[in-house]
C-alpha cells in the first residue's frame, strides 16, 4: 500500500534547475548552478510558484535576483550610498533622476524630456550623484555598478 501525503494547492513551489552535464565531473557545478536557480526562483517570486532554469537568466535584473538579499542590500548601499540609506525626498529625486538617465542610455535631452525638467538641472543632479557616490557616469562600468545597485534596492 503507497503511502499518501495530503497535498495543499496553495503551497508554493520553487524550483533550480541546471545545464545539462556531460560527464559526473560536472555535478558539482551543476548543483550550485540549480541551487542558485532556486534562491532566484524564490526571491523573484516569494508570492507564486515558480521554476528557474538557468536559461532565464537573460538580463541583469534577473541574474541578480539569485543573490541573497543581505549581499544585494549591502552592495546598494555601498555603491549608491547616501542614495540608498536615505529616505527623503532629496534622495528619491536622486534616484529617479538616475534611473531615468541610465534607462535613456545617458541622453540629457531625452532625461530632461522625460523627467520635464531643464537639461541644466539634469546635469546639476547627475553632477550631485557623482559627488555622493563617488562614481563617474560618463564611464560604462560605473554607470553598470549603478544600474546593478538600483536593481537591488
Amino acid at each position: 500500500m503507497q503511502p499518501t501525503f495530503p497535498c495543499d494547492p496553495t503551497t508554493l513551489l520553487h524550483a533550480g534547475i541546471s545545464s545539462q552535464v556531460a560527464a559526473p565531473d560536472g555535478l558539482d557545478g551543476a548543483v550550485r548552478e540549480a541551487r542558485y536557480g532556486l534562491d532566484s526562483a524564490r526571491s523573484a517570486s516569494p508570492d507564486r510558484s515558480e521554476v528557474t532554469d538557468t536559461g532565464t537568466f537573460t538580463t541583469l535584473a534577473r541574474l541578480l535576483t539569485g543573490l541573497p538579499r543581505e549581499v544585494r542590500r549591502a552592495f546598494s548601499a555601498r555603491v549608491l550610498g547616501p542614495l540608498a540609506t536615505e529616505d527623503g525626498a532629496s534622495a528619491a529625486m536622486l534616484r529617479e533622476t538616475l534611473e531615468t538617465f541610465l534607462a535613456h542610455n545617458g541622453s540629457w535631452a531625452r532625461t530632461s524630456e522625460s523627467l520635464h525638467l531643464h537639461v541644466n538641472t539634469v546635469h546639476y543632479r547627475i553632477q550631485r550623484i557623482e559627488v555622493l557616490t563617488g562614481l563617474d557616469l560618463s564611464r560604462l562600468d560605473h554607470r553598470l555598478d549603478l544600474r546593478a545597485a538600483l536593481l537591488c534596492l
